[in-house]
């Protein structure tokens, strides 16, 4: 459950990257539709790195890394 609301949380800050690079290149000057879209992807950004950080924390994920 953890892993795949990490995911969608990944997929979430994909689309907003995307919809930012869209209005910077087709709105005009004064529009504020791409710092709304920075500050979602930033928003989302966070919130996945705290579900990261959580799920290290409560042993929901794990590092299998040798080193």
């Amino acid at each position: 459950m953890l892993k795949a609301a990490i995911v969608l949380m990944l997929l979430a800050t994909l689309a907003s990257l995307f919809s930012g690079l869209f209005f910077l290149v087709k709105d005009d000057a004064h529009s504020k539709r791409l710092v709304n879209a920075l500050t979602v992807r930033v928003t989302l950004a966070v919130i996945t790195l705290a579900l990261i950080s959580w799920g290290f924390f409560s042993g929901q994920l794990v590092s299998s890394a040798p080193w």
